[in-house]
């Protein structure tokens, strides 16, 4: 099935394949992406599109002296087959198995655990000084891979401006299929679109580069004379100004799926003396047609098989997520108020907003890969009376903090922030995972910061966010939404839902936690416990008063959450009762360990982290066994516990 890939134990093998064993191996990893797509949700498409360039790179340079940085790092899958774990790939983004990310842990070839997008070409930059300065003379190549997508982010133009001034020998290859996760957007996808149309390619533009360089300036009128000779030439036959004039050789557009042509380029750019941009053409899903006809949709496709060379989706029952009920409570909130407009960063197909880029096209606004962009940009659309909702993930949220602080927080600007994938995420692992959202929002005063413990509740919050007269935060997570069966009271600021209240132990649950919370206590009860438990709703401004009281009257008060502990809710629990003088060893947390949680499902990764049902009730029991001794009597705290 794997001839040739099942022989390819390190790039050194690559490098005794003829050019037709090379396609054929290229064949053979088209082949096993598809299988593995058959399987589970995987980064599918962008993987498909960059088989060959991770053949030319191996087979050009040696990545065991030679430095390699894949940005972002979900099209690493043909990289990781010829790197020594063809093997191990069927385990890919499985629990125990590989990272469906560069991880340095399984491999010498990985050198960054990246996920995020944009910081490749400052990383090889910090890699290549440092070689220099401890290894002069070594002459190691250093190279990123950055898509187009991921070439809008601000970091990219820092790093290059940087790299220009340094004259560093720095290659970097712009794989360019016209698409982030969705299509590109902005002016520079339309320089690129032109650039992918130039007449001429990089072998004549070598040549002319060549000669102009060699063109003598010769006094102080044949100076000027010349210069502008040699700029006119430049413009109408070199394209990429752009990165010329910013310091880099531009060499390009390449043919992105002809082994041999990628080999010649990258031989060539080897050679270069300062910071090199090769512009290479992909296709996302090349190799596979349904993949290359909608590369939107097989970006990350749910699994499927082939039958008679079609597409057939594995059926799996689909239940309503957060993000369909957060991206409905939009729709909903910007058919009724014409001030309110939406603002996502690349990830129009992951928060599910297309109805909403649809109807409503002019007040959405896709920014691309530039979140600190996306907050700041929302909060001049606040300042001129819009109501901005700004709809990111956890995770890349964390890229705009100091926009949070200083334009939104700062300026007390009603820009709402909707935190898609917050918590534990499951398959993509730690730089996907919305861990650290609670701890490094709740600083920031002014903003309002809320977790719904049910879909019912993030409807309602949006409605009170869009109400408020400060900026909010709303986080949820990447699972099933569930409604609570109770009459849910209105959100208020500052106001927690009591759910029912218990004399032997209290549950204070954040966020999404809250259904698992009321799983346990039946399980409890079941023996023996009354165990009340309370749906947080707001992080802050805290429900001080609702909290405490439970502290003050149960022998155990058990926070818990789905995100870190330093910083995060059962934090701010603690300092609460602290300023008020209450005893806190009664209080327990139960929330994200000070790690890095690995990747596997969601499910899973709940079990271990004792944030299930069963893992709430050990916690609880475990509490109960350190603070059995009531501090006053238990009648007096039943009595209390029943009062409204």
């Amino acid at each position: 099935m794997d001839k040739l890939l099942a022989t390819i134990r390190s790039p050194d093998d690559l490098k005794r394949l003829s050019p037709k064993d090379l396609e054929r191996l290229a064949d053979e990893m088209r082949e096993a992406l598809c299988r593995l797509a058959g399987t589970r949700t995987a980064h599918f498409a962008s993987n498909l599109g960059v088989v060959e360039l991770a053949l030319a790179l191996h087979t050009t340079f040696d990545f065991a002296r030679d430095r390699l940085i894949w940005d972002t790092g979900h099209q690493i899958y043909p990289h990781k087959m010829i790197t020594g774990r063809y093997d191990e790939f069927p385990t890919i983004r499985t629990r125990g198995g590989l990272m469906g990310y560069p991880n340095p842990a399984e491999s010498e070839y990985d050198l960054f655990l990246t996920g995020h997008a944009g910081c490749s070409v400052s990383t090889a930059l910090g890699l290549k000084c440092g070689d220099d300065l401890l290894r002069p003379g070594e002459g190691r190549h250093v190279v990123a891979v950055i898509g187009d997508g991921a070439f809008t982010s601000g970091i990219v133009f820092e790093a290059m401006n940087h790299a220009a001034g340094l004259k560093k020998k720095l290659i970097v290859v712009l794989n360019d299929n016209k698409m982030a996760i969705c299509p590109r957007v902005g002016g520079l996808a339309e320089y690129l679109d032109r650039l992918r149309m130039a007449p001429f390619y990089t072998g004549l533009k070598l040549d002319v580069q060549k000669f102009l360089t060699s063109v003598p300036l010769i006094g102080d009128s044949m100076e000027r004379f010349l210069s502008q000779v040699k700029d006119a030439i430049k413009a109408g036959m070199l394209g990429g100004m752009l990165f010329e004039e910013m310091g880099f050789h531009y060499v390009g557009p390449v043919e992105g799926h002809s082994l041999r042509q990628l080999q010649r380029y990258l031989e060539r750019v080897r050679t270069f003396h300062g910071p090199v941009l090769l512009h290479v053409v992909t296709e996302k899903g090349h190799g596979f047609q349904p993949a290359a006809d909608d590369p939107v949709t097989f970006h990350s496709p749910a699994p499927f098989t082939r039958e008679n060379g079609t597409v057939v989706p594995v059926a799996r029952r689909s239940a309503t997520s957060y993000t369909q009920t957060a991206r409905d409570a939009i729709l909903a909130q910007m058919r009724r108020n014409p001030k309110v407009a939406v603002i996502t960063a690349a990830m129009c197909q992951g928060n599910m907003l297309e109805p909403v880029r649809d109807e409503f096209p002019s007040r959405f606004f896709d920014v691309g890969i530039c979140e600190s962009h996306a907050v700041a940009f929302a909060a001049g659309l606040a300042k001129a009376g819009m109501r901005p909702i700004v709809d990111i993930y956890s995770t890349f949220l964390q890229r705009s903090h100091d926009q949070i602080f200083q334009e939104v927080a700062l300026q007390n600007l009603p820009v709402v922030l909707m935190l898609d994938r917050a918590g534990v995420v499951g398959p993509d692992g730690p730089t996907h995972h919305g861990a650290f959202d609670l701890a490094y929002l709740r600083p920031f005063p002014n903003l309002v910061v809320m977790a719904p413990g049910d879909a019912a509740d993030l409807e309602a919050m949006l409605d009170f966010a869009l109400a408020c007269d400060a900026p909010c935060a709303i986080r949820y997570p990447k699972a099933a939404a569930v409604t609570l069966d109770r009459d849910a009271a209105p959100i208020e600021r500052g106001r927690a839902e009591v759910l029912r209240r218990g004399a032997d132990a209290t549950i204070v649950a954040c966020g999404a936690v809250v259904p698992a919370a009321l799983a346990a206590v039946e399980r409890l009860c079941g023996e023996g416990l009354e165990v009340g438990v309370i749906n947080a709703r707001f992080v802050k401004p805290l429900d001080a008063d609702t909290i405490l009281r439970a502290v003050r009257l149960c022998p155990v008060v058990l926070t818990v959450e789905e995100g870190c502990l330093m910083g995060g809710f059962g934090s701010a629990v603690l300092e609460a009762a602290c300023e008020a003088g209450v005893d806190t060893s009664r209080i327990r947390r139960l929330g994200l360990p000070d790690r890095f949680i690995e990747h596997g499902e969601r499910g899973e990764l709940l079990a271990d982290l004792g944030l299930d049902a069963e893992g709430i009730c050990r916690a609880v029991r475990a509490a109960r066994a350190q603070h059995g001794t009531l501090p006053v009597s238990s009648t007096s705290i039943r009595a209390a516990a029943t009062r409204p």
